[in-house]
């Protein structure tokens, strides 16, 4: 197998800076992924990969994603930002992802998902620990499991306990401990979104209730965001989903809006309020705001719409939202984009945690922990931080950092 560099889409040209700025020195060209492995469903042909981008005494973690126009570029692209999350979270695993270019709305995408981890088995069992992502959610990955009888997606790392019976009942409490916004499992990455974005903003003075955010997304991630947001007392000013964004210059009632979405995370319009402008999908982009989240699509931001941005941060809640030319764009106009790898890393992190027996299934705990981390990550990220230093990823980046984690111990 014929390994080669894989970069995120967009050239990577010169940082436009003051001429008094002095130039910052971009990031080493990096490695090539540890293991790159593409598959043909026979039955629909639809492609799907495995990238195994950081192996960690022998294993990897990482999320499955599903839909249409999926590429390989993009999900190794997608495991080298794990290898991040998981170095900057001080995980003992390495990281990987699985991508397959099909449409998740299509009635035979449950049967295309369980051929794909059925090819994805030996890795599986012994060494890939997948998850919800993109057109994939917790329960339907954990429905195939079931199906190729590994009870759960942390099948690999289950396997490795003394009592694996007892560390999946454990698990699975976690994943379904009750919290305000719903269950653990589905909210803690949000949840961590939203700590993110509440801490770059104290980081440029902006108390909680002075901050206003727009978020493109309001699947899992982005409607977790939201909702923890709106309980801090934030202002969410435009959520969009993919059939268009919901404006209200006074604040949008959150909770409601979320309460009306189908099983493919699209808000119900026949229950939005008059006084809420609907707006086209990427309107959300070029709100006038304090802090964007993208919560949506990867490559959402390129260097053929960054102009439109009118927002002072940028908390990337999905993963790879934004090209590396528009990054450059925004940094020399000032704007701080914190890193997914550290923004959107609180569910794989409270993943492993749960795993480890360091967090139950009292979210009180989890939310403790997770904001402690989030909170002094970002706070030291934004505060530091000048354009002239370049992208904040540059000094977030520690993927390169030759680790020796804790032995991997699963109680």
């Amino acid at each position: 197998m014929t390994l080669t560099p894989i970069e995120r889409p967009g050239s990577v040209p010169a940082v436009s800076m003051p001429p008094t700025a002095l130039a910052p020195v971009a990031p080493a060209r990096r490695r090539s992924p540890y293991l790159r492995m593409e598959w043909v469903d026979a039955e629909t042909g639809a492609l799907g990969w495995l990238v195994v981008d950081s192996l960690v005494q022998g294993m990897a973690t990482g999320g499955t994603r599903m839909r249409s126009g999926c590429t390989v570029n993009e999900v190794a692209d997608l495991a080298y930002g794990m290898s991040n999350k998981t170095a900057a979270f001080d995980l003992p695993v390495g990281g990987a992802k699985g991508g397959i270019d099909f449409d998740p709305k299509d009635p035979r995408a449950l049967d295309v998902l369980t051929r794909f981890c059925d090819a994805m088995k030996p890795y599986l069992d012994h060494h890939w620990v997948t998850a919800e992502d993109l057109g994939v959610t917790q329960d339907l990955i954990d429905t195939v499991f079931a199906r190729l009888g590994m009870s759960q997606s942390y099948h690999a790392a289950i396997a490795r306990s003394s009592n694996p019976e007892a560390t999946t009942a454990r698990v699975m409490a976690g994943l379904h401990a009750h919290t305000p916004g719903g269950a653990l499992g589905d909210v803690i990455g949000g949840y961590g979104v939203a700590q993110a974005v509440l801490a770059a903003a104290r980081a440029t003075g902006r108390p909680a209730h002075d901050t206003t955010v727009a978020i493109q997304g309001v699947g899992t991630m982005g409607g977790g965001a939201a909702f923890y947001l709106h309980e801090a007392g934030a202002k969410v000013i435009a959520l969009a989903d993919a059939v268009g964004t919901l404006y209200d210059a006074d604040g949008l009632d959150v909770p409601a809006l979320l309460d009306t979405r189908d099983r493919f995370g699209e808000i119900d319009r026949d229950q939005v309020s008059a006084t809420v402008l609907q707006l086209p999908r990427d309107a959300v982009l070029s709100t006038a705001c304090d802090v964007l989240v993208p919560a949506a699509v990867s490559y959402a931001i390129t260097a053929d719409n960054c102009a439109s941005i009118d927002a002072s941060i940028i908390v990337e809640a999905a993963n790879a939202p934004t090209t590396i030319d528009a990054e450059l764009d925004l940094t020399a106009r000032g704007i701080a984009v914190v890193p997914d790898f550290i923004a959107n890393a609180g569910a794989v992190a409270w993943a492993w945690w749960l795993l480890l027996g360091r967090v139950g299934d009292d979210y009180r705990d989890s939310f403790a922990m997770l904001d402690a981390q989030m909170t002094s990550k970002v706070t030291s990220l934004v505060a530091e931080w000048t354009p002239s230093d370049g992208p904040i990823r540059w000094a977030a980046d520690v993927s390169a950092i030759v680790r020796n984690p804790e032995p991997l111990v699963v109680p």
